[in-house]
């Protein structure tokens, strides 16, 4: 038996397969109103389809202005609930259990309006200079997260993941290089996880379900977190109830980063072991052979696949291939699967 191919449980939701779609921008709700569109329907069933344990929504916004681009996916406002309703219906009848990554972009979003931030610091010498967060600022957001974990469970979806890694908003309360803050959501590392805590708290007052939290697990900077920072932060997620840390890296601040197969997966695996918390590998996880190392030498318990699913929806079943595993079609695809 694949291990791969195993089911996995989170708080009664359970997940046929160990494989997830990991959430990508598709930067396609081009009415700019954060809409559904026909492309997001085809894209995200198609993987459903190919049997994908559990198809990750890609960063959806909580705020308008917490888009990372204007054609971003939104869940700030009622309107945005019949279409991921819909979508979580087709995802459904797929057998596929499905999640939404709650975001916002801070100072990473490329609008036309005023951007915020813990700090008056942008990203770059060609990025806009944020807006640093007001304390009433800061409430209006963890509120919007609030009310986002409320849309997601009013449009039937499984898991929520909270997105705070790749140098987005709650990933730039969390970072030293980032946060310059001198209240109590800056400075030392429990005052920088505030922001995130309080996020939790607000999520969990409405959404009893599986919650994941992404984190950029290495900021490639001397002067950046810790791998005794990251620890403690996921032994506070622990202990507020998040049942998977998705561990990504990078993205905090302009860096260079060496890329090779797996090159991410050590940190998932000193998560899991330091932190004793459920962790989900990704990064350049390209076939099934890699992906059963990972899970046989309990180095996370999901795998993440990205671009490998950008290329192949039916990824699930060139795993299963390679694996020897008899993965079942759809009933649709029968005569063309084996």
């Amino acid at each position: 038996m694949s291990k791969l191919f195993s089911s996995i449980d989170f708080k009664g939701v359970t997940l046929k397969n160990r494989i997830v779609m990991s959430p990508m921008c598709m930067y396609s709700s081009l009415d700019k109103n954060g809409m559904i569109t026909p492309f997001h329907l085809s894209h995200y069933i198609s993987r459903a389809v190919g049997q994908v344990g559990l198809v990750m929504v890609e960063a959806t916004a909580v705020r308008p202005e917490g888009r990372i681009s204007e054609q971003d996916l939104g869940i700030w406002d009622e309107e945005h609930v019949p279409g991921l309703k819909q979508l979580n219906k087709e995802f459904h009848s797929y057998g596929a259990k499905s999640g939404i990554q709650l975001a916002h972009a801070g100072r990473k979003a490329e609008l036309n309006t005023p951007i915020y931030a813990p700090s008056a610091l942008p990203f770059n010498e060609t990025s806009s200079k944020p807006v640093e967060m007001s304390a009433e600022d800061i409430k209006t957001a963890i509120e919007a997260f609030r009310n986002g974990a409320r849309r997601a469970k009013e449009a039937d979806f499984d898991i929520i993941e909270i997105h705070a890694a790749h140098g987005y908003l709650v990933n730039q309360f969390l970072s030293p290089l980032t946060n310059k803050r001198a209240d109590e959501y800056g400075g030392s590392r429990e005052n920088r996880y505030h922001f995130l805590s309080k996020i939790i708290e607000a999520v969990k007052m409405e959404w009893d379900g599986p919650l994941f939290v992404r984190i950029s697990a290495n900021e490639y900077h001397e002067q950046g977190n810790t791998e005794e920072d990251f620890i403690f932060f996921a032994s506070r997620m622990k202990e507020q109830g998040v049942d998977l840390i998705d561990c990504s890296s990078g993205a905090v601040v302009p860096a260079h980063v060496k890329t090779y197969p797996g090159y991410q997966v050590k940190y998932s695996e000193v998560i899991r072991t330091k932190s004793a918390i459920a962790t989900g590998a990704v990064g350049l996880i390209t076939s099934g052979i890699q992906a059963e190392e990972i899970l046989q030498n309990e180095r996370a318990d999901l795998v993440f696949i990205g671009r490998s699913l950008l290329r192949n929806p039916y990824w699930a079943k060139a795993a299963a291939d390679e694996l020897g595993y008899d993965l079942e079609a759809p009933k649709q695809y029968e005569r063309g699967w084996n």
